[in-house]
């Protein structure tokens, strides 16, 4: 029997970017307030999973770090008994000013959703000319020992393919875990003009640098390799993941 022992979840739907790919040009119908699931009853089914075998919790959003009162969510999650490790998954814009906070509250690591290095890309992918300010949030993250620090690339033909060589050279100077994520065909925005398989990524890498393949470096589904100080991740996504991980998704 596979055991289960992480869960991810998502404390809101809303989201301060507008990533094409992701939220279509006139937004989305929000869940209402009322339908969203208080802390309080997040933390109640929380300690249930944890007496049922979960011992580390990802807060995912839409961006959670937009919810109010998260920094407060973050502290109770992290002094439930069963519950070893909290983490948060964010796309960097509010991080500089919550990075302190969140690490004082008991977060662990944190993951960091970046498609692109490029100022103008980053403006044309988000809708935001805010790359700066992502930058900044990891570096903030690093310095209070959110550590390690992960960034997750959705790699896409055509967009953003022509920076994972700069990717991988500001990963390994910074001391960064870079994930490359697959397009993921779950939205009515997926386009297959854009998909660029896994497999792809892994020869553009490996022609660059020699990879070598280490064990996982954490609970999700990247397959990890090394290069001198660079890990990199490959997270295929046009197969069902979940199959041959242990995590379970709570949507609130």
């Amino acid at each position: 029997m596979r055991k289960i022992d992480y869960l991810r979840i998502s404390v809101t739907d809303r989201c301060n970017m507008r990533c094409f790919y992701c939220m279509p040009a006139e937004g989305i119908e929000t869940v209402p307030p009322s339908e969203v699931l208080s802390f309080e009853e997040i933390l109640r089914l929380v300690k249930i999973f944890g007496e049922l075998g979960i011992k580390r919790v990802r807060l995912t959003g839409g961006e959670p770090l937009v919810r109010k009162g998260i920094i407060n969510l973050v502290k109770s999650i992290s002094k439930i008994r069963e519950i070893e490790e909290v983490s948060l998954t964010t796309n960097g814009l509010l991080l500089e000013h919550f990075a302190a906070d969140l690490k004082s509250a008991g977060l662990r690591r944190i993951n960091v959703s970046l498609d692109t290095l490029k100022a103008d890309r980053f403006k044309m992918i988000t809708g935001f000319d805010n790359l700066s300010m992502v930058l900044k949030g990891i570096e903030k993250a690093k310095e209070v020992g959110l550590l390690p620090v992960k960034l997750n690339t959705v790699l896409m033909k055509g967009i953003n393919d022509d920076g994972i060589i700069d990717f991988l050279l500001y990963a390994g100077g910074n001391d960064l875990v870079l994930r490359f994520i697959e397009f993921m065909p779950v939205t009515p925005l997926w386009n297959k003009d854009y998909f660029l398989s896994i497999e792809e990524v892994k020869e553009i890498c490996a022609r660059n640098f020699k990879l070598t393949k280490i064990p996982l470096f954490g609970p999700g589904p990247a397959e990890y390799y090394q290069w001198e100080d660079l890990v990199v991740g490959f997270i295929k996504t046009s197969r069902d993941n979940c199959c041959s991980c242990n995590r379970l998704r709570l949507t609130s």
